[in-house]
C-alpha cells in the first residue's frame, strides 16, 4: 500500500463527523475531536456521547462542579476507556495554568492530577472523557478518502457543548453541499 495523502493535512483541532457509511457501533453519529495527529497516527475524544448520568459523580466526584453541562463523564472512545482525559479551555491564550498543555487556540489537555483549587476560575469550560480514539499511521487518512469521515472546522462549544445529543447534525449544518443534506438524513434510508 502506497503513502496516502491528504491535500490538505489534519491538525489537532480538526473535527471528524462520522458519516452515513459508519452505521452502527461507537462511531455511529459521532463527533471527534482531534487531539493530536502525528506521522504515527491520530488520537481524538468523541465529544458528543455523554456517558450514563452520574458517572462523573461517582467516578471523580471532585470535578463534578468544575465540569460544563451536563456535568457529566463522556465517552471519548473505545481505547482505555477505563482511563480519563480531560479537555479545558483557557479563559485568555496568553495565559497557561498548571497541568494544562494547548492543543489548539484556548483548547488544552488538562491534567487530572490538578489540584481542583487551581482549575477553578482558570477555565471557561471543563469536559471529562472516558476513553479516546486512535489511528494507525495513514489509518485516518485512507477512513477520510474512503467517506467514512467528514472534515469539519472546530468551534470551540462544539467541543464543550451543552447539547452534545445534537451535535452531529448541528456540525453537518453548518458545512457545504452534501454534508449539509446529510444532518435532515433520517435513519430510515427509504425516508430520505
Amino acid at each position: 500500500m502506497g503513502v496516502v495523502r491528504l491535500a490538505n493535512p489534519l491538525k489537532a483541532g480538526d473535527l471528524l463527523v462520522a458519516s452515513r457509511q459508519i452505521d452502527e457501533g461507537v462511531f455511529y453519529e459521532s463527533v471527534i475531536y482531534l487531539i493530536d495527529v502525528a506521522l504515527d497516527g491520530a488520537l481524538g475524544v468523541i465529544v458528543n456521547q455523554p456517558c450514563s448520568p452520574g458517572t462523573l459523580r461517582r467516578q471523580l466526584p471532585g470535578w463534578v462542579h468544575l465540569a460544563t453541562p451536563p456535568q457529566d463523564l463522556f465517552l471519548g472512545g473505545p481505547v482505555s476507556p477505563s482511563g480519563a482525559i480531560c479537555l479545558a479551555r483557557v479563559q485568555r491564550s496568553s495565559e497557561e495554568p498548571p497541568g494544562w498543555r494547548r492543543v489548539h487556540g484556548l483548547i488544552g489537555l488538562l491534567h487530572l492530577d490538578t489540584p481542583t483549587e487551581l482549575v477553578e476560575g482558570a477555565f471557561t469550560d471543563v469536559r471529562i472523557f472516558a476513553g479516546y480514539a486512535e489511528w494507525g499511521p495513514e489509518q485516518l487518512e485512507a477512513e477520510l478518502i474512503r467517506g467514512d469521515w467528514i472534515r469539519a472546522i472546530a468551534h470551540p462549544e462544539d467541543v464543550f457543548s451543552s447539547e452534545p445529543h445534537g451535535l452531529w447534525r448541528a456540525v453537518l449544518r453548518r458545512q457545504n453541499g452534501s454534508a449539509a443534506m446529510l444532518a435532515t438524513a433520517t435513519d430510515t434510508p427509504a425516508f430520505n
